[in-house]
């Protein structure tokens, strides 16, 4: 069978989010670019997966001319409360950073992204298969792979971008590349509820039973969370015993009442932090979870992704518009930098809220003191305040 050659500048392998953000600034800085993903639009666009967005990344939907629903249809969130001892305790995020974040969902960015594709006639070929990369250290690297029709395409670009997750297969061709990665002891039950919020912001909850999230979809659909054994058999629990587990990680003298409804899915999330050094090889780049993964605490694997995506369109732009390199040459030191701040900062929260099965009371109480230190502390509320809201580019 005859292969179709499709020459570009740059090759992007992966187009959820972070690809199709990746090929929209190209696209408005007059790059040409090829977005090559296995999964189809209808899988990606109704995959639930974070929520929380960054100031900076709502900015950069907002003004880069995707789409405004963030503004319009995501809702602002000006704090948290951090729950311990059975009291919240508010963080401020205005009053301390002077930034909010927002709540909308991360398939909502991808609907938003692919229709902004679409409507500039982007080249984005969905639900392909049998995919290969390959000449990556040349100056003409390439993506292989089939069509939904079996037509065999082969992209030959002078950039290659591997945008294609925590599986990615542009990650396994650095060839001297370190993995840094620690499991956690513990995972996430996590559920889709029908019922109204229960609180006006996210609450991080830590108790003597575990850690909850109870976190927000919607005006009509909830997401919680609460902290359970990797191990745990999701399908095992009746809906009166997830409402009840809840309601006791949260439970309190305030009386606070969790707002229940039907739970219409339920899954349980393992978690663990990834790092890739470096995030390039030779013409090749990497991106978002390909390059890293964080645990899901501190609401940073998403607007991570972007912020990789926000230096790597900045160097690209510049390569191609005059052919300097410096920034091309900077991008994994540069985006290295936040990633470690972004897994310190997810580390820390995961650290300070979840209790460990084998925990001795020693521990239990000192994460309470540091509860303690941080919600009694302005300087301690802004630390955390900074991190949540997402740190100044650079």
């Amino acid at each position: 069978m005859s292969t179709t050659i499709v020459s570009t500048q740059v090759g992007i392998l992966g187009g959820g989010p972070a690809g199709l953000m990746l090929s929209h600034l190209l696209a408005r800085a007059g790059i040409d670019n090829v977005v090559v993903e296995k999964r189809d639009h209808a899988t990606i666009s109704t995959t639930h997966r974070a929520g929380i967005l960054e100031h900076g990344s709502v900015q950069m939907l907002a003004e880069t001319g995707v789409d405004g629903r963030v503004l319009t249809d995501g809702h602002r969130h000006d704090g948290i409360d951090l729950r311990f001892g059975g009291e919240s305790h508010r963080i401020d995020f205005q009053d301390l950073v002077g930034e909010s974040v927002w709540l909308y969902p991360q398939n909502e960015v991808f609907v938003d992204l692919a229709a902004a594709r679409a409507r500039d006639c982007g080249d984005v070929r969905c639900s392909v298969s049998d995919t290969e990369v390959l000449d990556v250290a040349t100056d003409t690297p390439k993506i292989r792979f089939a069509e939904a029709d079996g037509t065999r395409v082969e992209v030959r670009c002078r950039i290659l971008v591997g945008a294609d997750g925590s599986r990615s297969i542009c990650r396994q061709a650095v060839p001297d590349r370190t993995d840094h990665f620690i499991e956690y002891p513990f995972a996430w039950f996590g559920i889709l509820t029908e019922a109204p919020p229960s609180a006006p912001e996210l609450i991080y909850a830590r108790s003597e039973h575990g850690f909850a999230l109870i976190s927000q979809r919607s005006d009509t659909v909830q997401r919680m969370y609460f902290q359970c054994d990797p191990g745990e058999d999701a399908s095992s629990w009746s809906e009166e015993q997830i409402w009840d587990e809840l309601q006791r990680r949260v439970d309190g003298a305030d009386g606070f009442e969790l707002t229940r409804g039907r739970i219409f899915e339920q899954m349980v999330l393992p978690f663990r932090s990834y790092v890739c050094e470096p995030l390039r090889h030779s013409n090749l780049f990497l991106v978002g979870d390909a390059g890293h993964t964080v645990p899901p605490t501190g609401a940073k694997g998403l607007n991570l992704a972007l912020a990789d995506v926000k230096v790597l369109a900045e160097a690209l732009t510049s390569f191609f518009g005059d052919g300097s390199t410096a920034l091309l040459d900077g991008y994994s030191d540069t985006a290295l930098r936040r990633v470690w701040k972004a897994q310190n900062f997810s580390y820390w929260m995961t650290s300070m809220l979840h209790t460990r099965s084998d925990a001795t009371a020693f521990e239990r109480k000192r994460a309470l003191g540091e509860l303690a230190t941080i919600t009694e502390s302005r300087y301690g509320q802004q630390y955390l305040a900074e991190g949540y809201t997402g740190w100044p580019s650079k």
